[in-house]
């Protein structure tokens, strides 16, 4: 049926075939090559992407941690102060109660007055 004749030419087409395969697989690349290089360059750019957000998420928490203890010194600062405010108006009040008390005259300071001084 086939003969010698007919099985070389069939080899040949063959041989021919992919001949033309390769020189076309190699001019626009392996297509099996080239889902890898994708497979790849996915992996990598989700890994990228992962690390920024990481490297945001941290940056994030210093910059609130940051804020977080500034604003404890500052409120540390208002209220040593509000204390030294109080300390320096009772001051002044026991020294002024000195004075009425020294010139014999009666300084009638009662808790409500204080309480205003105190407040304002």
């Amino acid at each position: 049926m086939f003969g010698l004749l007919d099985a070389l030419k069939m080899g040949a087409g063959i041989a021919a075939g992919l001949a033309i395969y390769h020189l076309y697989a190699v001019s626009i690349g392996y297509p099996s090559a080239a889902r890898q290089a994708r497979a790849g360059y996915v992996l990598m750019s989700e890994k990228t992407a992962a690390d920024a957000r990481a490297a945001e998420m941290e940056r994030q928490r210093n910059a609130a941690s940051l804020a977080s203890e500034e604003h404890r010194k500052r409120l540390m600062a208002a209220e040593a102060a509000e204390q030294a405010a109080s300390d320096t108006l009772e001051t002044e009040i026991q020294s002024y109660e000195r004075q009425h008390s020294q010139k014999n005259r009666a300084c009638a300071v009662t808790a409500a007055d204080r309480d205003w001084l105190l407040r304002h």
